[in-house]
C-alpha cells in the first residue's frame, strides 16, 4: 500500500490534470489579412499656380480629376462633304486633364480641342490633337462678370489697348498650332467693344485665324466685331455639360443635333469631363445613322 505522501502526490497530479483538460479555451481571432491598397485615379489637376477653370456658367468650381474611359482610336469615316446636317464639337479648357482629353482625341470623329495657354499640358495636348487630325484652337482667358480668375493669360477690361494686344499675342504664342480662337469665360470682356476690338485686331494681323464666340454673355460683341473685320466667325449654340451628368449631356447633344437638322449646322461646346466623353461616345452611332456629319469648328465659320 502506498504511503500517505504518495497518495497525496497522486491526488494532486490528478487534480492538476483535470483542471488542464476542463479549463476554458480562449477564443483566438483569425489573423488579419492586409488589404491591398485601392487604386486611385491619377490626378491631373493643374498645379497650384494654375487656377482651375470655372464652369461655362462662370461659377467657380473646384478642380476636377477625371480619368479617360477606353476609347477607340479607329479612324473616322466622314460622310461625303455637304451631305446632311453638320455638328461641330468643341472641347474647351484643354491642357489640364490630359487623360480625359486624350479620350476625346481618340474618338473616331472630327472635333476641335480648345487649349488654354500657360497650363501644364498646353503644348502636349495641342501637339497630340494636331497629330490626330483634330482641330486646335486657343481658349483665350477673358474677364468674367463674376470677377473669378479664369486662369493665366487673362484679358481684362482694365487693360490698355497695348496691354490687351500684348496679352493676346502672348497667349497665341503659347498655342502656335491654333487655327482659331474662342473665349474662355469672358462674360465681361466679351461684351466690351473696345477690348473685343483689340482682340479681333490681333487675330486679323495673324491672317487665317477664325473666332468662335463662346457666348458666355448674350451681350457679347465678339461675333459681330469679327464679322465686321472680315474674320471668319461663328457662335456657340449649345453647352453640353453645365451639369456633370451623362444623361444631361446626352440631352444637350440631342438638342444640338436638332438645331443642326433645322438650320443645317450647330456648334456645341463641352469640357474634359468623363461624363461628357461618355455621352459623346454613346451617341456617335445614333447621330451617324441619322446622317449627321461631325465637322471641325472652322468649317462652320462664315
Amino acid at each position: 500500500m502506498p504511503g500517505p505522501l504518495v497518495v497525496a502526490l497522486l491526488l494532486a497530479v490528478a487534480a492538476l490534470a483535470g483542471w488542464y483538460l476542463l479549463r476554458p479555451i480562449p477564443h483566438r481571432a483569425p489573423p488579419s489579412v492586409a488589404q491591398a491598397p485601392q487604386p486611385t485615379a491619377a490626378s491631373e489637376t493643374p498645379p497650384p499656380t494654375e487656377a482651375p477653370s470655372a464652369s461655362p456658367t462662370e461659377t467657380a468650381t473646384t478642380a476636377e480629376t477625371p480619368s479617360a474611359l477606353p476609347a477607340s482610336a479607329a479612324p473616322a469615316s466622314p460622310a461625303p462633304a455637304g451631305s446632311g446636317p453638320k455638328l461641330a464639337l468643341i472641347v474647351d479648357d484643354c491642357g489640364q486633364w490630359l487623360a480625359t482629353e486624350r479620350g476625346f482625341i481618340a474618338l473616331p470623329i472630327a472635333l476641335t480641342m480648345s487649349v488654354l495657354p500657360h497650363v501644364h499640358g498646353t503644348t502636349e495636348i495641342a501637339q497630340e490633337a494636331n497629330a490626330a487630325g483634330k482641330g486646335v484652337m486657343l481658349h483665350l482667358p477673358m474677364e468674367p462678370l463674376s470677377g473669378a480668375y479664369p486662369g493665366p493669360g487673362e484679358v481684362k477690361v482694365s487693360m490698355t489697348d497695348a496691354q490687351v494686344t500684348a496679352q493676346v499675342e502672348d497667349d497665341l504664342a503659347q498655342v502656335p498650332l491654333a487655327t482659331g480662337v474662342n473665349n474662355h469665360e469672358g462674360s465681361k470682356a466679351s461684351a466690351d467693344a473696345r477690348v473685343m476690338g483689340d482682340v479681333i485686331a490681333v487675330l486679323k494681323t495673324h491672317g487665317g485665324l477664325f473666332f468662335i464666340d463662346s457666348r458666355t454673355n448674350a451681350a457679347s460683341v465678339g461675333e459681330s466685331l469679327a464679322s465686321a473685320a472680315g474674320i471668319p466667325t461663328a457662335a456657340r449654340d449649345v453647352f453640353l455639360d453645365n451639369k456633370e451628368d451623362v444623361a444631361y449631356s446626352e440631352e444637350q447633344l440631342r438638342a444640338a443635333a436638332a438645331i443642326a437638322k433645322r438650320n443645317g449646322s450647330a456648334i456645341a461646346i463641352g469640357h474634359p469631363r468623363v461624363t461628357t466623353l461618355e455621352a459623346v461616345r454613346a451617341l456617335i452611332p445614333e447621330f451617324q445613322s441619322e446622317g449627321i456629319q461631325f465637322v471641325l469648328a472652322q468649317s462652320l465659320t462664315h
